[in-house]
């Protein structure tokens, strides 16, 4: 069995001490499949030039004890070692939004091991987080969604929205941020229509909440239950919504079963999906998130199973039939 060497790739500047990237990164290190870790961050002042997809080489350091949160910085602020995507098996990204294109573009290049290079396995692949990262996406999976379309300007808007009030998503929107809801065809809406939107039916279960399920290689991990403020329809964390455990149902367990492939097909092994109760009190697709995906730790607190040693084991066997 070899053993597999990973360079991970944050952002410690926004963590605190719920982010997943230390409890993954320290069940990471001491699995025995694990030949070492080095972490590297876009925090980092000296990092500006990579993460700006201009360097070749980026400033981090090795994991070789415990990595703890700390609102100083921690270890991240005494990085010492100069670092090359080349020499790994396995580049993960734990990189929050905004991505600059250009560094996608170019670790895209750096890689390559589908066309026959030397370079790192990146996990999830730039050019597959890309693609599934946009909402448009969705409009791949009509029968799982309420219904959607993309809108180009405010007139399309407002001719959807004269069916059933609707939100309208940026395309590259996350956190909750951006998204504008419309409850008839003249409603006052401040939206920027320099871009498309994706366009959705408003559900009105939504304060039943948003389940995130974690999938990692294809398999449903665990899912926990987001309820919005009292209130309040976004249901997001970040937005003061709170989480909770969840079971995974039936329909979704069929969804999670017709995504799945497609997403390794991209290469996407770590993912979030997210699911809507609508208007017949079914469980439908509302987002599907492919980049820095948290919530392991919790899920493992809420559930009592070994989630984080799941997860890593997933990312192993993904590994290992790609690398």
């Amino acid at each position: 069995m070899k053993h597999l060497s990973f360079l991970v790739l944050t952002d410690h500047s926004g963590h605190s001490d719920q982010n997943s990237l230390y409890s993954l990164v320290n069940t990471l290190r001491l699995d025995p499949r694990c030949a070492h870790v080095d972490v590297a961050s876009r925090g980092d002042a000296q990092n500006a030039e990579f993460f700006a997809g201009g360097g070749a080489q980026v400033r981090g350091f090795r994991v070789t004890g415990p990595l703890s949160y700390r609102s100083d910085g921690g270890a991240f602020r005494t990085a010492d070692r100069q670092l090359d995507p080349k020499d790994y098996d396995v580049v993960w990204l734990r990189l929050p939004h905004p991505i600059a294109p250009a560094f996608f573009t170019w670790l895209e290049q750096v890689a390559a091991p589908a066309a026959g290079g030397s370079g790192p396995l990146v996990v999830n692949r730039p050019r597959g987080t890309l693609t599934t990262g946009d909402k448009s996406f969705l409009l791949n999976f009509p029968d799982l969604t309420p219904p959607v379309r993309l809108v180009t300007d405010e007139a399309e808007a407002r001719e959807f929205a004269g069916e059933f009030p609707i939100v309208l998503k940026p395309l590259r929107a996350y956190g909750g941020h951006g998204i504008v809801r419309m409850d008839h065809p003249d409603a006052s809406v401040q939206a920027d229509w320099s871009a498309p939107y994706l366009a959705m039916k408003f559900l009105r279960n939504v304060s039943q909440g948003d389940k995130r399920i974690l999938i990692v290689n294809g398999r449903i991990l665990a899912a926990s239950l987001r309820i919005p403020p009292p209130g309040e329809w976004l249901c997001n964390v970040a937005q003061g919504g709170r989480s909770v455990a969840a079971d995974v149902e039936p329909e979704e367990e069929a969804m999670i079963a017709e995504l799945a492939p497609v997403l390794l097909h991209h290469g996407i092994c770590f993912a979030g999906v997210d699911t809507l109760v609508n208007d017949d009190g079914r469980r439908v697709l509302s987002e599907i998130n492919t980049l820095s995906i948290g919530g392991f730790p919790q899920a493992q607190v809420q559930s009592g199973r070994p989630i984080l040693q799941q997860a890593i084991d997933e990312l192993f066997s993904y590994c290992y039939e790609r690398c």
